[in-house]
């Protein structure tokens, strides 16, 4: 995941020529984390006929807590890459 994460920002900020100001690439950052979670949500949720509550429940300790910690970076990973 992290991986992908770097490719992706990368190409979103060469592809969209976004500024080099903070405040827009956190923009996109947070804006493509809030449409990952809605279609994570919408799709996961609605396979396994979970609640937001029940999914985050039966995450894995370990494994969620790797999880949680890659969407802040996938949120910010377009500020991030700028600063090579």
């Amino acid at each position: 995941m992290f991986a992908v994460t770097v490719l992706a920002a990368r190409w979103v900020v060469r592809r969209l020529s976004l500024p080099s100001a903070p405040p827009a690439r956190l923009a996109v950052g947070f804006l493509a984390l809030g449409f990952m979670l809605v279609a994570e949500f919408t799709l996961v949720l609605w396979l396994r006929g979970l609640t937001i509550r029940d999914y985050l429940e039966t995450r894995d300790p370990l494994s969620g807590t790797v999880y949680f910690v890659l969407l802040a970076i996938f949120a910010f990973m377009p500020l991030l890459v700028a600063r090579r």
